[in-house]
């Protein structure tokens, strides 16, 4: 939860910087800020995952038949997105499924997506994953009680590895942490390719 409201807050910040003009608007438009931003989460992305060799060694572990929970996660989701665009019909088809392949890791996805498509997208797809992760965070217990213990890593998305994962091992049981984190590799490392991907059609 601090992280999210942390980003937020970074993101009102920017937004009143760019409403009092305190940075020049031709600085942000014409440089390559958010370009190498990205290139920059990426390198500590590939860090975090390759300073864990525990985690390789725990999906090992895995019951095969859970390779299926990220995979429906990324249908399901993809699906919803698709379903949204039938009641934001002045949004493409590509637009929804872009937003909504961020799987709740905005740092990454709205970065992607404001360089592909611009700024006013890029927002929309900030918010709606910081909205993912915070009612993971907020309904796990009700998601664990209703649907099963998979339904709060599935709602979690790419977080399920990260942020969600302490309040899905409260909720879950410990005995899901390794599918969790498994859950949450897989999603997270489809993100970039599947942001492009509708980004670019």
């Amino acid at each position: 939860m601090k992280g999210s409201l942390i980003i937020v807050g970074f993101f009102i910040a920017g937004t009143l910087c760019g409403v009092c003009l305190l940075i020049p608007a031709d600085f942000i438009t014409d440089s390559r800020i958010s370009f190498y931003a990205l290139c920059a989460l990426m390198f500590c992305v590939g860090i975090s995952i390759g300073n864990d060799p525990q985690t390789l060694k725990n999906f090992r572990s895995l019951n095969p038949r859970l390779v299926f929970l990220p995979v429906m996660t990324i249908l399901g989701t993809l699906a919803g997105s698709a379903a949204v665009n039938l009641i934001l019909t002045h949004r493409s088809l590509t637009d929804c499924l872009a937003v909504g392949s961020g799987f709740g890791y905005y740092s990454l996805s709205s970065i992607f997506i404001t360089e592909y498509k611009g700024a006013e997208l890029g927002t929309i797809a900030l918010l709606a994953n910081i909205s993912r992760e915070i009612l993971t965070l907020l309904a796990a217990p009700l998601l664990a009680h209703w649907f099963g213990k998979l339904a709060p890593i599935s709602a979690g998305g790419a977080t399920s590895m990260d942020t969600t994962l302490p309040i899905i091992t409260r909720t879950s049981g410990q005995q899901f942490v390794v599918v969790s984190i498994f859950h949450g590799f897989i999603v997270d490392f489809s993100v970039p390719f599947l942001v492009t991907l509708f980004c670019s059609l």
